[in-house]
């Protein structure tokens, strides 16, 4: 018996003070269920971001989420226009989501 939905995960990567212009973009996409994790680190086109470092005043942001195939083109279609606002990075890759997790 087959549980899974085949999805797409969306891994976005930007600058916490962009991160109200990324939510705004994904609600016009319909993007509800979303997950963000603050105070990343990592190496980029502005340079080393080290979460542990004290006097970072700037923050990256990863927001995870999930979607079925026919919503893709939706948020592509705002993603790459704002790609010249927006920094950091998107990752898209092929998923299964399970429909009904009991534990």
């Amino acid at each position: 018996m087959n549980n899974t939905i085949e999805m797409k995960r969306f891994e976005i990567v930007v600058g916490i003070e962009q991160l109200d212009q990324l939510m705004e973009l994904l609600k016009r996409c319909g993007v509800r269920d979303y997950t963000l994790i603050k105070n990343i680190g990592g190496y980029g086109s502005r340079g080393i971001r080290n979460p542990d470092d004290v006097l970072l005043t700037e923050e990256n942001i990863l927001v995870i989420l999930a979607c079925k195939e026919d919503q893709v083109h939706n948020i592509l279609s705002e993603i790459i226009p704002a790609r010249k606002t927006l920094s950091g990075m998107c990752i898209i890759s092929d998923c299964q989501r399970v429909q009904q997790l009991t534990i």
